[in-house]
């Protein structure tokens, strides 16, 4: 993924990925692909846990701008300045243009 930065020594626990997401997210198995196809190009072990959202105190609480929502360890590295929970699907900026996913 362009901006997520999964390094980590061979030695260390597996980084924890949350996919947020709404109920019948059309990009939640994009998301999920790229998440690991990133990992296993890093030579990364990952877990990844799907969590489900479902109102706006669910999302102001969880830090969800939008599905999906990528967390790793708990951070979303591609939150942009001022983003607000939102319920919507969420759109990232790729090489190839705007997509349902980041790009790996």
């Amino acid at each position: 993924m362009a901006d997520l930065d999964l390094d980590q020594p061979a030695h260390a626990e597996p980084r924890e990925i949350t996919l947020l997401h709404v109920p019948d997210c059309p990009n939640l198995a994009l998301a999920r692909d790229r998440v690991v196809e990133a990992a296993e190009q890093a030579g990364v072990g990952v877990r990844v846990e799907e969590r489900l959202v479902f109102g706006l105190s669910d999302a102001a609480e969880l830090g969800f701008t939008g599905s999906p929502t990528i967390l790793v360890d708990g951070v979303d590295p591609f939150a942009d300045t001022g983003s607000v929970p939102s319920m919507a699907c969420r759109l990232y900026r790729t090489d190839e243009g705007v997509q349902g996913a980041p790009s790996v």
